[in-house]
């Protein structure tokens, strides 16, 4: 399967179905059928085809003999905040709303501004650090095994970062059943 993300500078109207639609003026998630009059980001998860002008798509194994959510959440930082090294259940593409974010993964890292997006396959450690003098908020969809519905998925790599203080707020939208 694949997992893309669609930017839609003038709105979008989507039917019923595995997506998820962000209303970047409203910071409103929808799912399946929505209407936005103005800016949206459409995350869809499709078959082998694309449509033309994804920004960023990945594909993804998902085992068909379990199942699964798709959890829209954002993620807010203020200046300086950081997510300790740690992974997730599932993969998701993110894009960041506003601020600064740095990314480090699989031996590298990327600096990523406003809408801009990014990959993470869930097992792959990540660290991420927001910027120092802004405050950062990022939205992302994450398909999620079904036993992870609507509990928090971060699991820190280093078992002593799950005590220090965490300064990035998640604001859960929804989880809602995938139809694969």
């Amino acid at each position: 399967m694949i997992l893309a993300l669609y930017d839609h500078l003038d709105g979008v109207q989507t039917e019923s179905g595995n997506h998820v639609v962000y209303d970047l003026a409203r910071g409103e998630a929808h799912f399946g059928a929505a209407q936005v009059e103005s800016h949206a980001l459409r995350w869809e998860l499709a078959g082998a085809e694309l449509e033309p002008g994804s920004r960023l798509a990945a594909e993804v194994e998902l085992d068909r003999g379990r199942e699964w959510v798709v959890r829209c959440d954002r993620i807010d930082f203020p200046p300086g905040g950081v997510a300790y090294t740690h992974t997730h259940p599932g993969p998701g593409i993110r894009c960041l709303l506003f601020g600064s974010i740095l990314i480090e993964s699989g031996g590298s890292t990327h600096a990523y501004g406003p809408l801009e997006p990014w990959f993470e396959s869930g097992p792959e450690p990540v660290f991420a650090e927001a910027s120092e003098t802004e405050a950062t908020a990022f939205v992302r969809v994450m398909l999620l095994p079904r036993e992870w519905e609507g509990r928090r998925t971060i699991r820190y790599v280093d078992p002593a970062d799950e005590d220090k203080p965490k300064l990035q707020r998640p604001t859960v939208f929804f989880d809602r059943p995938l139809v694969l």
